[in-house]
């Protein structure tokens, strides 16, 4: 919770419990103050509303009270079962609040300030067969995020992005998604993130190298974006793609939705047939991926209008990706020489072809598996993989995570663990970690600097290869 409304919850509380307090009646007016303060600055959100109406209904009693000059309260059994009442309707009142708070960023820990630029790219040599049309071709969403100068150049005020763009057509697919209300997410719009729209380019970095994000099916490009905002503080330019009919949903400017297409991974399908439909999805992805490092290259040529137009070094691009996009990763890496450095959070490496699997990958590859997800076969495909690999490898295992740990779900609520979405783990704590390792493995394969082995962090087993 915030200030402000932890202090209209302290107003109530003290209201309940000090029934004998000379100036009680002013509480519930005081709290109504505090409310418009809070609506002011802080800004409305939906668990805040029964707390609102309590002060209001409080603040119209107590008026009609001030003015009849009765301000006294009763006694006799009043006196305790009152303030007790009271207690238990506060903690009810605040419990949506405090279960589901405004996420809270990290801070990037790097030195750059951070700018970000959304695209919309549509790929003329590929078909989407997804849409009924016959003649649309494939479009994705990408969004950038880059060492930056905020308030010069071509920066728009000192304007944050949001966390999710498109929140009211966006919000409502994730919250349904999750099991929860649709207007679950409309606070989401409460975010504060440290990206700034079209930023300048920060200079004093020169060119900086390039690191490509892929999410899981059912994701969506800003899942990461505590991720994205660390890696671009350090001094790189942070790339992440929505892949459509993969994604949770994908919102585009013009409107349209893309929602996931749950017939791309079948159920009730043999293991043939299921093999093939998600080797399909992953092929797809690391095309995306392909994609977009060849609209990178016409943006740093200038043949994209950008600001980032001669400040990629495309010579040190890393890849990196969240289960189904851990294993495109893999499959992209194996293709595309461009491809420098890869790293896999919880990668599903089951689609990924056998063939793949057993030439390995010539370039450093970093595997950050949680505890508890990988199943005996993917573990084997991982393990062949990184036996055959060519460049530096190692797996290492974070003890308390779960599947989600490796995104910001788990900033959604203290309920995640029952929801599904972490392990044990503390939630800021896990991805302090994965952010750890995520820098330090891109600063040493496309930088030449420090140790992908860190110290300091007991809950990590490392295993170089």
């Amino acid at each position: 919770m915030r200030t402000l409304e932890w202090l209209i919850v302290a107003v109530l509380a003290v209201y309940a419990v000090a029934p004998g307090f000379r100036w009680r009646s002013w509480l519930p007016l005081a709290g109504l103050a505090l409310v418009a303060a809070h609506l002011a600055t802080e800004n409305y959100r939906w668990q805040m509303v029964p707390l609102y109406v309590v002060v209001a209904l409080l603040a119209a009693l107590n008026v009609t009270r001030l003015l009849r000059g009765k301000t006294k309260p009763s006694g006799g059994w009043r006196r305790w079962a009152g303030p007790v009442a009271g207690i238990v309707a506060v903690l009810l009142l605040s419990a949506p609040p405090v279960l589901f708070p405004v996420p809270h960023l990290p801070a990037p820990g790097g030195p750059y300030k951070i700018g970000t630029v959304t695209f919309e790219w549509t790929d003329a040599s590929r078909p989407e067969p997804n849409t009924p049309a016959p003649d649309d071709n494939r479009k994705i969403v990408v969004q950038v995020w880059y060492p930056a100068l905020p308030g010069v150049g071509r920066m728009v005020g000192s304007i944050t992005a949001p966390w999710l763009d498109h929140l009211s057509v966006v919000g409502p697919h994730i919250a349904t998604y999750l099991g929860l209300p649709s207007f679950f997410l409309d606070h989401a719009v409460l975010v504060k993130t440290n990206d700034y729209f079209d930023a300048s380019v920060d200079p004093s970095g020169g060119t900086y190298p390039v690191v490509i994000y892929s999410h899981g099916w059912n994701g969506f490009r800003d899942v990461n974006l505590d991720q994205s905002e660390a890696l671009a503080s350090h001094g790189y330019i942070a790339v992440a793609i929505d892949h459509p009919y993969g994604a949770m949903v994908t919102a585009f400017a013009d409107g349209t939705v893309a929602l996931n297409n749950p017939d791309l991974l079948p159920k009730g399908v043999s293991a043939d047939v299921f093999q093939t439909a998600s080797e399909a999805v992953e092929a797809t992805y690391a095309a995306d991926i392909r994609f977009a490092l060849d609209q990178l290259e016409k943006i740093n040529s200038g043949a994209i209008d950008s600001p980032l137009a001669g400040k990629l070094d495309l010579s040190r691009v890393g890849v990196y990706g969240h289960s189904t996009g851990g294993g495109a990763t893999v499959v992209f890496c194996a293709a595309d020489p461009r491809c420098k450095a890869a790293l896999g959070m919880d990668p599903w490496l089951g689609p990924v072809p056998d063939a793949v699997i057993r030439a390995g990958l010539k370039q450093p590859y970093l595997a950050m598996m949680s505890q508890t997800w990988s199943t005996p076969a993917n573990t084997a495909k991982l393990d062949t993989l990184l036996a055959a690999n060519a460049g530096d490898s190692a797996k290492l295992t974070i003890a308390g995570t779960s599947h989600f740990d490796f995104t910001m779900l788990p900033l959604l609520t203290p309920l995640a663990p029952a929801l599904g979405l972490k392990g044990p783990i503390d939630g800021e704590r896990g991805m302090a970690i994965n952010t750890a390792y995520l820098v330090a493995f891109f600063d040493h394969t496309l930088k030449g600097t420090g140790s992908v082995n860190l110290t300091g962090y007991p809950e990590v087993t490392f295993e170089a290869r």
